[in-house]
């Protein structure tokens, strides 16, 4: 028997939206500003979020919130496993990161190794004050003590699914969607 393929979309253009309205509210709320705060998004899933709540809070503020884009491709902890070696991308902080806030942005937040692998790469940057963490969806299955300060939704998945954001600036068009082979 063939296996069936069903995809859903759990988040649309305007979904999107809202949750990085609220994200950059929220953070703007529990930073009480943006004194001291910068943006980094992590390569590739989290520049472009990354760049949409830079927008927002700019705009909110009435000025510019630094942000930087960090790959974390040489801090992974599974390089040592892949069957092909990995080609790093190139990381852009222009600030130095010592006693910033820093908000880490990624797209979806799952076992939490793309984050551990992510604050390592930062600390080499610098010694920030303090590094919370924005993801659009947390779907679970953390390996890791790691949690998202600002999440624009939760998605609980099964390992089996796969889960996708696609994003305008990279495929064409803005949704979240869940995958699954039956």
């Amino acid at each position: 028997m063939a296996k069936k393929h069903s995809v859903k979309v759990v988040m649309d253009s305007e979904g999107i939206d809202r949750c990085l309205t609220r994200i950059a509210y929220e953070i703007l709320e529990k930073n009480k500003g943006m004194d001291g705060l910068v943006i980094v998004g992590i390569r590739t899933g989290g520049i472009y979020l990354a760049q949409r709540l830079q927008k927002k809070i700019s705009a909110i503020e009435g000025r510019e919130i630094p942000m930087g884009i960090l790959d974390i491709t040489l801090y992974r902890d599974d390089i040592a496993k892949a069957t092909q070696k990995p080609s790093p991308g190139k990381t852009q902080i222009p600030f130095d990161l010592t006693e910033k806030k820093v908000v880490l942005v990624d797209d979806v937040l799952f076992t939490g190794r793309t984050i551990r692998a992510a604050m390592d790469a930062l600390i080499d940057f610098g010694r920030p004050k303090m590094i919370q963490l924005a993801v659009l969806i947390d779907r679970g299955h953390r390996e890791l003590p790691i949690r998202a300060d600002y999440v624009g939704k939760n998605l609980p998945s099964s390992l089996w699914e796969a889960v996708s954001v696609n994003l305008m600036e990279k495929n064409g068009k803005d949704e979240v969607t869940i995958e699954e082979d039956h």
